[in-house]
């Protein structure tokens, strides 16, 4: 059985979003699920709603699976989605606007591009190149699709840094 793996699982819109249409294309409907987060009461949230959409609108043809260990989740995975924050909303993302605010840098969006968004980066290239030295151990052939801001930092220091 196929595998797509989703890191930030615990994020339950983009979990139900991608994850909901994935389960709603005839190609991908018999994958197993490799559900992983590090909050275990948003990863258990993800699991309940997804098992549900399988199971109501899929026939239950997929197989939905949740992982507390990061490797087993990744273990041949042919796909891997990342939508993960690190650091959480508050105090992170709240800092990322109030610093710059502080010193009279104005910015609109704090998890793209600026100051914010470099402070994002920073605290998240860390962990990506984390999850790409697993993918590249467990996984090196599956392809990372990255839903996390800042994209392009994040897809650069990927790119320059590892395999995946």
């Amino acid at each position: 059985m196929n595998k797509i793996t989703f890191l930030g699982a615990g994020s339950s819109v983009f979990a139900k979003n991608v994850l909901g249409d994935c389960l709603q294309t005839d190609c991908l409907r018999e994958y197993e699920y490799a559900l992983f987060d590090i909050d275990p009461v948003r990863l258990e949230e993800s699991y309940m709603m997804l098992s549900n959409i399988n199971r109501n609108s899929n026939g239950g043809k997929a197989k939905i699976v949740k992982y507390t260990d990061r490797l087993e989740a990744l273990r041949g995975a042919k796909y891997v989605c990342n939508a993960i924050q690190v650091g959480g909303y508050d105090p992170c993302t709240i800092t990322d606007f109030e610093v710059p605010k502080k010193y009279n840098h104005r910015q609109t969006i704090a998890d793209t591009l600026g100051i914010g968004g470099i402070f994002r980066a920073l605290r998240t290239i860390p962990v990506m190149l984390d999850f790409a030295h697993d993918i590249e151990e467990v996984a090196p052939n599956a392809w990372f699709l990255n839903y996390t801001n800042p994209m392009a930092m994040l897809t650069g220091a990927m790119l320059q840094a590892t395999d995946v």
